[in-house]
């Protein structure tokens, strides 16, 4: 496994959890408002961080971390991911993935073996202009066998749209919404501009503007419609 990054404790990453976060290098999305730069473009890879470091990182932290969130980049494009998850397992911690949703293969392979505790799938945009925020051709039909195996795998989840102003409108958050019907949770968080791939987009016109209110507040109640949970992440 190819480890980019690791923060050694997270307290927001997990729910309820107190957590490491270890990210994988490498994606098959080139998503413009992206920040984590230094693990999706080859050029900008540092030196991966060796994989007996990090273990021996978890095995001083037993009894102190809960769980283990492996983020990316992508993870599950790593060929490896399913005896990492199997050591991380082996040495008692709970475990959350965080993926885009592309290889439903690995990911039922993962969820079969129970190897999750908790998966999160970014769902980019509404299935009809995936391409457009992706920054490449993207298989919509492994978009949405992933949310349906999600929905059905009996791991606790959650699918999460980043609202970049730039791309998403009211009613593209609608049908999303409408794509995860029937979800557990559905999350919008805010976009920061921070270190964005693209460095032009900004958060100006954010639907999470306080002019907005009346706006979202008619989102929320969409959106509660079609999922049992729905929630709003601000950047402040």
């Amino acid at each position: 496994m190819r480890i980019g990054g690791l923060q050694r404790v997270s307290l927001i990453d997990f729910p309820g959890k107190i957590a490491a976060v270890a990210f994988t290098q490498g994606c098959n999305f080139r998503c413009q408002f992206c920040h984590n730069e230094s693990l999706v473009i080859p050029e900008k890879f540092q030196s991966p961080m060796d994989e007996e470091e990090f273990f021996n990182f978890l095995v001083s932290r037993r009894g102190k971390l809960d769980a283990v969130v492996v983020s990316g980049g992508e993870p599950t494009l790593h060929v490896d991911i399913v005896e990492f998850f199997e050591k991380i397992k082996n040495l008692g911690f709970l475990t959350k993935l965080d993926t885009n949703g592309t290889r439903p293969d690995v990911l039922k392979n993962l969820c079969e073996k129970n190897l999750l505790d908790y998966v999160a799938m970014d769902v980019k945009h509404r299935f009809d202009k995936y391409d457009d925020i992706s920054g490449v051709a993207v298989d919509i039909s492994a978009i949405a066998a992933s949310i349906d195996l999600i929905k059905n795998s009996g791991v606790d989840y959650e699918f999460r749209t980043t609202v970049v102003p730039h791309f998403h409108r009211a009613d593209d958050i609608e049908a999303i919404a409408s794509q995860l019907s029937g979800a557990k949770r559905f999350v919008i968080q805010e976009f920061v501009p921070d270190h964005a791939i693209n460095g032009n987009l900004s958060g100006e016109n954010s639907l999470f503007s306080p002019q907005n209110r009346e706006t979202m507040d008619a989102l929320a109640a969409f959106c509660k419609s079609h999922v049992e949970e729905f929630s709003m992440r601000s950047a402040s």
